[in-house]
């Protein structure tokens, strides 16, 4: 049997596997390491005094490649990102955030939907992480929006949606892995995420307002907050500007020439930034202790996560299938531009059934190289490529891309992610309610990307400056 069928059948068994329900990291780490015995073996000629032989050197391969690859320095961005965001809930940031946001934008209809939406735009600037973005504004916003008489359904919606955006603003852990798995930069993968992120908070905004204005009686404005009053909330929130600018600054240096530092080093400075901030604001051992277990728990999963695709990907690579695959894509008598929204329109129907980290590091292995292909290859200059751009800078587009069809598999039903940390955070509330109210952010999220798509100035635009 021929390798890319061995590749096949394996990958076939693992989403098998991944639908009956088995987590996607085992699902992956089982799978790399069942092709890959079978690979050794076959290339050993099925000879049963061969088998041992195959099954030594197939864990030998699946025990290196999580080592080798994890250690990487650029990996140590993610723990980092996420404890920014949790030092920041314990210092107190959000709640000003929230707060600063309610007073400034809660006079527009639908006002405090628009402000949380915002403040989570805000608080993704300094979290990698999007699960904890929609705890933390599931326990500050939906009080709030229930008060004045917003449908719990849509206000836990709000949240979820809003929480996703931390997936594509920096710090980004998605970005980070998506950085080392396909080998591009990570300073200017983080550096293209601001304005699409920034760019998918206004559309959710004004999707906000565009239901307030047409449904009667839905999110009634907020007034009778003064000028004085809105400017006293800003000082409070302004720490998280602090933050955001001291990694910029450090990492991409504005005043031109070498950076001061790397993204990890910059990732380091941040938290011991937000520390420092927490510290001055009074956080307690007991609040340090809560921050330091939630960060090591969720880059654990992401990392277990790593760990068992990266054993499924070094099988890949033996099986030669990503290879195989970007001559099939390249070979299609299609539009280069068609075959990108199939491909983007395939990982909206994956997302349904896999969690995003998984997603990526499952999928990207096969079709970064098609599509890197189809753009006429990873060293092509702008002049000569398909989409009209060098193949650097489209792979930090298809990048963003790919991130944003993460996030809105973050609130796509039957496993959102985020729609389950907000029902578990609430009481009050069911998955299938928060299923409900995410409904009509599917048609934000559908015009971004295809005006992503349509426009990669707004992606590229940041990223070619440096």
């Amino acid at each position: 049997m021929e390798p890319i069928e061995i590749g096949l059948i394996v990958s076939g068994g693992m989403l098998v596997l991944v639908i009956l329900g088995m987590r996607v990291a085992f699902a992956a780490g089982l799978a790399g390491l069942v092709g890959l015995i079978w690979i050794f073996w076959a290339k050993f000629g099925y000879a049963p005094d061969k088998f041992e032989k195959a099954l030594t050197v197939a864990v030998k391969t699946a025990g290196q490649v999580p080592h080798s690859k994890v250690s990487s320095q650029a990996l140590s961005l993610i723990p980092t990102f996420i404890l920014i965001g949790y030092l920041a809930y314990y210092a107190g940031l959000t709640k000003a955030l929230f707060e600063a946001a309610k007073r400034w934008f809660a006079w527009v209809p639908g006002g405090l939907a628009v402000s949380t939406v915002f403040a989570t735009a805000g608080f993704a600037a300094v979290s990698g992480a999007s699960v904890a973005t929609s705890a933390v504004f599931a326990r500050i916003a939906i009080p709030e929006m229930l008060k004045i008489g917003y449908d719990k359904r849509f206000a836990a919606g709000v949240v979820a949606a809003g929480g996703t955006l931390a997936s594509l603003i920096p710090p980004s852990a998605i970005l980070v892995i998506y950085a080392i798995i396909v080998e591009q930069d990570v300073g200017k993968l983080l550096l293209a995420g601001f304005i699409p992120g920034a760019f998918s908070a206004l559309i959710y905004g004004a999707l906000i307002i565009g239901m307030a204005l047409t449904i009667k009686g839905f999110g009634p404005a907020v007034s009778g907050f003064t000028w004085k009053e809105r400017f006293v909330a800003l000082p409070p929130a302004l720490p998280i500007l602090f933050v955001v600018v001291t990694i910029i600054f450090f990492v991409y240096n504005p005043f031109g020439g070498d950076a001061w530092g790397t993204p990890t080093e910059g990732g380091a400075i941040g938290a011991f930034v937000v520390f420092c901030m927490a510290l001055y604001r009074g956080m307690r051992w007991a609040q340090l202790k809560d921050a330091l277990l939630e960060t090591a728990k969720l880059s654990v999963m992401i990392f277990t996560i790593i760990w068992g695709v990266l054993i499924y990907v070094r099988f890949l690579g033996f099986a030669e299938l990503p290879d195989a695959f970007a001559a099939w894509i390249t070979s299609l008598q299609m539009s280069p531009m068609l075959i990108l929204i199939c491909i983007l329109l395939a990982y909206a129907v994956l997302g349904m059934f896999m969690d995003a980290i998984g997603m990526l590091l499952l999928t990207l292995p096969v079709v970064y190289p098609a599509v890197m292909a189809l753009n006429g290859g990873e060293f092509v200059s702008a002049a000569d490529s398909t989409f009209g751009m060098s193949g650097p800078m489209c792979a930090i587009w298809f990048g963003i891309l790919v991130v944003k069809m993460a996030e809105f598999c973050l609130i796509t039903p039957p496993i959102g992610l985020n729609c389950f940390v907000v029902a578990g955070v609430r009481d009050d509330l069911s998955v299938q309610d928060v299923f409900k109210g995410v409904t009509p952010f599917f048609i934000a999220d559908a015009i971004t990307i295809a005006l992503l798509v349509a426009f990669p100035a707004i992606v590229l635009w940041l990223p070619s400056q440096v």
